[in-house]
């Protein structure tokens, strides 16, 4: 099947409230036009550079999102455009992305990455130091920062009992969080659920779910 094929059955499956993120790291310029010309306006990179170079050549109007582990000294390469960074593992970079925001006179949407695998390769943090942060002096000081929402990566196991386990304490984290609503703290999103497991995520309570070979074919590392 085309590009255009998986996106249109992809599409037919998810539910209303759901946002489509389509992975398109190491996908050529070609592949996202073909994806773009079928109406997926959402992206998601996972290194930095990699992105800014795919923004500079295609089409302004598309949502590029950073999937991946961000560090703090690349933030401002993409705080001009970046419509939603996934994965803000701790506090330091939240102030980090504040300030390149400030500088480009934006708010940037956040979510902040819950670790709920067993896995020690995973980033995140605990549910208790996510409400520490928004709870904080510090945070409340944020203009320039939204956190929108939580995102979480299950892991990488077929058993699928373990990922609902994860999926579920990530929807439970986003309802305890909820409650603190301030006017940088806007929680709508859930971010889980991947191309081998994401009706799985939507069952749980997921918001966005995040496809790269379901869309684009297996990924091509060389």
């Amino acid at each position: 099947m085309s590009i255009a094929q998986n996106l249109q059955h992809i599409k037919s499956t998810l539910p209303k409230h759901v946002t489509l993120v389509a992975v398109s790291k190491t996908k050529p310029i070609s592949a996202i036009l073909e994806a773009y010309h079928a109406g997926q306006r959402v992206f998601g990179e996972n290194k930095i550079q990699e992105m800014v170079d795919k923004y500079d050549v295609l089409p302004n109007n598309i949502e590029w999102h950073m999937i991946g582990h961000v560090q703090k000294n690349k933030v401002k390469y993409m705080a001009s455009f970046v419509s939603l960074i996934h994965g803000v593992d701790d506090y330091k970079l939240l102030e980090e992305i504040n300030k390149q925001a400030k500088k480009n006179e934006r708010i940037i949407n956040c979510l902040l990455q819950i670790k709920i695998a067993s896995e020690d390769s995973k980033f995140g943090m605990t549910a208790e130091e996510a409400s520490g942060i928004i709870q904080s002096k510090a945070f409340s000081e944020l203009k320039h920062v939204k956190i929108v929402g939580v995102m979480g990566m299950a892991t990488f196991t077929d058993d699928q009992v373990q990922i609902k386990k994860e999926f579920t304490l990530l929807k439970f984290i986003f309802d305890g969080l909820k409650p603190l609503k301030t006017f940088n703290f806007q929680p709508e999103t859930i971010s889980m659920g991947m191309s081998g497991d994401y009706q799985l995520a939507i069952a749980s309570g997921s918001t966005m779910v995040r496809l790269g070979s379901s869309i684009f074919g297996e990924r091509n590392y060389n």
